[in-house]
């Protein structure tokens, strides 16, 4: 479709994730460069609890064959924590992914047990415990994150513009890789893609300014 200029998808199990898909991230341009591929943990006995039918080992395998033909591809992901079972080891191998695989926007929650499924009725772990646990994941999940918006301050983005703020004094998009901007603008602007110089960044948000609109329309 020729005026449809960006292409997401909502989410893919990791073991859906075969090699034609891949194939399109090489070679389809529309296609965004964030995926989002939930893991959920980084330790195969709480995967294997969670009859999750993928190991870390082919979870890593997924993201080395996709890096492979789209260097600039970044992940976001989903983790439980606290599933019954998880032990201090098994929540030290989760902490190890997300640094190893640097994920740029990620979901966390603890677990919590539902009524009539098989972990309802296992032995849940001390909140305590949980909560100190989902701490030390969110601290490095945000790390993550502000790294990311860092470096790319200084840097021209293409930004397609959703809205006005709340406050109805700027604009509001998304980057390619689905983080905020904010920046100045005028209606006539929404829809378009934009280009946008960040100049600075917090966790969450980019902030900028429209150096040149390349006034297309996205479908």
């Amino acid at each position: 479709i020729k005026n449809l200029k960006r292409i997401r998808y909502t989410t893919s199990h990791p073991t859906d994730f075969t090699d034609d898909l891949v194939e399109v991230h090489k070679n389809c341009e529309k296609l965004m460069p964030l995926i989002h591929l939930p893991v959920q943990s980084g330790s195969n006995k709480i995967l294997r609890e969670m009859n999750r039918k993928h190991s870390i080992e082919e979870y890593l395998k997924v993201i080395e064959k996709i890096k492979k033909v789209k260097p600039n591809i970044e992940f976001s992901s989903d983790f439980i924590i606290g599933y019954p079972g998880e032990e201090e080891q098994d929540f030290e191998k989760t902490l190890d992914l997300i640094k190893r695989v640097k994920f740029i926007n990620s979901y966390s929650f603890l677990y919590s047990p539902r009524p009539g499924t098989v972990a309802g009725d296992l032995r849940q772990i001390d909140k305590t415990i949980l909560t100190k646990r989902l701490e030390k994941i969110q601290k490095q999940l945000f790390e993550n994150q502000t790294i990311m918006n860092k470096s790319l301050e200084n840097k021209i983005l293409n930004v397609l513009v959703e809205n006005f703020t709340k406050e109805g004094t700027k604009m509001f998009g998304r980057s390619e890789y689905m983080t905020p901007v904010i920046f100045n603008g005028v209606k006539s602007d929404l829809g378009k893609i934009v280009h946008i110089k960040i100049k600075n960044s917090n966790r969450s948000t980019l902030f900028g300014e429209m150096i040149n609109n390349s006034n297309q329309k996205v479908a």
